[in-house]
Order: C-alpha cells, then sequence, then structure tokens
C-alpha cells in the first residue's frame, strides 16, 4: 500500500517512459526476475518489442561502459598497460548512448 502512495507521488513521467527506464534498470542490474516482470507489464501496457529492445541495448552500452572503467583502473593498479576503449568520449557532455 505504501509503495503504491510512493509510486503515485512519484510518477511525473508517463508511465512508458518509467516502465522502460526500468527496464533499462534491471538489464544493467542483472537482475532476470526484475526484467521478466517488467517486461510483462511492458508489453500490456503497450510498449514494442523495438522499445524494449532499445531499452536494453542502451542499458548494456552503459554497463559495458562502467565494467571497462573499473577494469581499466584494476590493470592500472595492478601495472598492466592494457587499456579497454570506451564506447563514448569520456567527457560529461556527449553520451555513449547515441
Amino acid at each position: 500500500m505504501e509503495t503504491e502512495k510512493i509510486r503515485i507521488q512519484a510518477q511525473v513521467l508517463e508511465e512508458k517512459a518509467e516502465n522502460l527506464i526500468a527496464i533499462g534498470a534491471a538489464v544493467a542490474a542483472n537482475c532476470i526476475p526484475c526484467f521478466e516482470h517488467l517486461y510483462e507489464s511492458a508489453i500490456t501496457s503497450g510498449i514494442s518489442t523495438a522499445e524494449i529492445r532499445r531499452a536494453a541495448d542502451i542499458a548494456g552500452l552503459v554497463k559495458k561502459g562502467a565494467h571497462n572503467a573499473i577494469s581499466n583502473t584494476i590493470d592500472e593498479f595492478l601495472g598492466s598497460e592494457e587499456s579497454r576503449e570506451f564506447q563514448c568520449p569520456q567527457t560529461a557532455n556527449e553520451s555513449c548512448c547515441g
């Protein structure tokens, strides 16, 4: 009951946008049960499989960038000269998802 109250109060985006953001978060977190639940909800609410795929792909790119960043830091600490490339420029004003 309290969760529903918070959801109603916090909903400032359209339901479709919120569903796609949640799907991206589930993918980035590797949460299969969350994705399965959110997928059913998205399909029922009219979100297309292409939209779900795009949200999942964007999440994957962001996740890959984060993995590359931590891997580069680990390599640096271990004295390795190996470096992984980023999907996007490492600047705050450019996106890896475009």
